[in-house]
């Protein structure tokens, strides 16, 4: 279950991805695309990983998809009930 979420957080670009979306909020490929210096297509495969691993939201509009943080998922990544998990007895 938090195999993939870890996994989709340990790559560089990912989290400079995640930095981004932080700081300026729901943005679209063809936005986010110049500021990682990537290409759409490139870009795409890693968001389409952090959204699988439900750590990014993605809203349609027209014929674009705005990607956002999902800060209800980062905060239970950052929770104490999940640390419970790998320290039993905290």
């Amino acid at each position: 279950m938090y195999e993939s979420k870890f996994k989709a957080l340990a790559d560089k670009k990912r989290l400079q991805i995640m930095n981004i979306l932080t700081q300026r909020g729901s943005m679209c490929v063809c936005d986010l695309a110049p500021l990682m210096d990537m290409t759409q297509s490139k870009l795409s495969y890693h968001l389409k990983i952090l959204w699988d691993a439900n750590i990014l939201t993605k809203e349609t509009r027209g014929t674009w998809s705005y990607y956002n943080i999902n800060t209800e998922e980062i905060n239970h990544l950052l929770s104490h009930e999940l640390c419970c998990i790998f320290k039993p007895g905290c």
